[in-house]
């Protein structure tokens, strides 16, 4: 087994490009023509393969690293393996800055010009990821026109003339090859006779690419034609900064690329970017414009979308100071599941009160014989427990619907909705059956605190069969709380307050606590709502009832 210094094969005239993506570490092992590093210069990135296989022993770079030709990316142990006979050969096309001697710029009578696409080797069909101008834009010499896209580089294509873009030939999504028509100009046109072609390397198969790039004139009268009006390195119209392999890994996932922040060098997406998004779109933490457009229009759209009149606007300024604070990402979220809830659901509330005298002073003597736990119980949790076994007898209040089917849950996880600084939040426990109070509290209080701490994660909000919403000492009587689909209800509860109840003999002081049950009519109907409520209430006056 010998050690095999891998090398960054010829990259043409590019004196130093910037290591934006590592693609292996320590340990992995790769296959001759596997791409390695991922480089960029002012107007490509691009991919460096292996020339041989083997188990990478040791990395020589790291990002941000400066490469050229001869540079040693890596340390392989090849066992066997043979070297590809044309890496260090295989070249790709960029677009690049160059200096060119003086070339003879000949001017052209005004008139139709057509623009093709010029020679970029052997690859054939590749696709057009971005569009830098329009009909009507004046085009100079060299501006760069298109950005095209193999499997392993991408590539500005630049016009060959200069003039009045009269019709644009492409799209993108298109794909082109070599003399392909691109684009029609008009006007007075002036031709740079020579310029330069940059070659560099890709781990496609032995084959050479040749763009042409942006060449300086040096005579001073088309000057100002010939500078590329597109800035090298400069943000281009949307595309996103991400290489050409983890472009086409969002296109199989159906990954907005543009939606997704890059975490790398510069701003720049990586394929964990990508993996992070998709798994925060699956939990719900997060939407996609395209979600967003289907939804409902929040409390601040017009409304278009459920054939409503226009949402009213009010330059509130000409009334009084004011003050414009944007909303959170976690009430944007919210607020749209809500609203989008709050329509579609055919809700009802019903709203009763329990008597939990008994209850509190139970849970009080709790509290004081469990003073050196640091546990401390709260009536949520006796509820929470209390509402599992309504669930179990009335197992509709449990189930989801999926089309015309109901789908009752074997399981019965609560969320509670926890008012945090960034909004409202809803922890999920599990499996509430086969806990008791004590560590169904000592988990409440876990988990209330990451929401306030905004560290809760997706699977710890996700999953709930049944949802309490507690406004607890805050204040209040009865509200009608808004079903967290695709649940079926959701308990309410306020404050309790003492208050005379007649025994059939006398008043007595009961500490009786408000109840607001929101139910959907879809699949419960009035008397199983009234009944819950009713069971629900009995097991809180008497909780010995939840061992029945």
């Amino acid at each position: 087994m010998a050690l095999v210094e891998v090398q960054v094969p010829d990259i043409g005239d590019f004196d130093e490009v910037t290591v934006i993506e590592l693609m292996v570490k320590v340990g992995d092992t790769v296959k001759a023509e596997q791409s390695l590093i991922t480089v960029e210069s002012d107007k490509a990135s691009m991919e460096i393969p292996s020339s041989t296989a083997g188990v990478v022993k040791e990395m020589r770079v790291v990002l941000g690293d400066k490469v050229k030709q001869g540079t040693i990316v890596l340390v392989v142990e090849a066992a066997g393996a043979t070297t590809a006979p044309a890496a260090a050969k295989a070249t790709a096309a960029v677009a690049a800055p160059a200096a060119v001697a003086a070339a003879p710029v000949t001017a052209v009578a005004a008139g139709p010009v057509e623009v093709h696409v010029p020679d970029i080797g052997d690859f054939k069909d590749v696709a057009v990821i971005e569009v830098f101008v329009k009909p009507g834009d004046t085009i100079k010499v060299e501006q760069s026109l298109i950005t095209v896209e193999s499997d392993k580089a991408s590539m500005e294509i630049p016009s060959s003339h200069a003039g009045v873009l009269k019709e644009l030939k492409v799209k993108v999504g298109d794909t082109v090859n070599i003399g392909d028509l691109l684009a029609i100009l008009e006007g007075s046109v002036v031709t740079a006779a020579s310029p330069l072609v940059a070659t560099v390397s890709t781990p496609a198969a032995a084959s050479s690419v040749a763009v042409a790039a942006p060449a300086a004139i040096a005579t001073t009268a088309v000057a100002a034609v010939a500078a590329p009006a597109h800035a090298p390195g400069a943000p281009t119209l949307g595309l996103p900064h991400a290489s050409p392999s983890v472009r086409k890994f969002a296109r199989e996932l159906g990954v907005p690329l543009e939606e997704v922040k890059g975490q790398g060098p510069k701003g720049r997406i990586t394929q964990g970017d990508v993996q992070t998004f998709t798994k925060a779109v699956m939990a719900g933490a997060t939407q996609t414009k395209a979600q967003a457009a289907k939804a409902p229009a929040a409390s601040g759209g017009d409304g278009a979308a459920l054939g409503l009149i226009p949402w009213p606007k009010v330059d509130f300024a000409k009334f009084g100071p004011i003050e414009r604070k944007e909303m959170g990402r976690i009430k944007k979220i919210s607020g749209a599941n809500l609203l989008r809830n709050a329509i579609m659901i055919p809700a009802v509330t019903n709203h009763d009160d329990a008597d939990i005298t008994d209850l509190e002073a139970f849970r009080v003597s709790t509290n004081k014989e469990n003073e050196k736990s640091g546990i401390k119980v709260t009536m949520l949790a006796f509820l929470i427990k209390a509402c599992v076994a309504a669930l179990k007898k009335y197992p509709e209040f449990n189930s989801s619907l999926d089309g015309d089917a109901l789908v009752y849950k074997n399981y019965w996880h609560i969320g509670f909705a926890a008012d945090t600084p960034n909004g409202l939040m809803v922890p999920v426990i599990r499996d509430c059956d086969k806990k008791g109070v004590l560590q169904i509290s000592q988990e409440m209080g876990e988990l209330a605190k990451k929401a306030r701490d905004g560290k809760l994660g997706p699977a710890e909000m996700s999953g709930a069969t049944f949802t309490i919403s507690s406004l607890g000492g805050i204040g209040g009587k009865y509200f009608t709380p808004i079903i967290n689909a695709p649940e079926v209800a959701i308990l309410g509860v306020c404050k309790s307050t003492m208050e005379p109840v007649w025994d059939g003999k006398q008043f007595v002081p009961r500490l009786m606590l408000p109840l607001s049950l929101t139910w959907d009519h879809r699949v419960i109907d009035g008397a199983a709502a009234a009944r819950f409520n009713a069971f629900l209430g009995q097991i809180l006056s008497d909780f010995r009832r939840v061992l029945l």
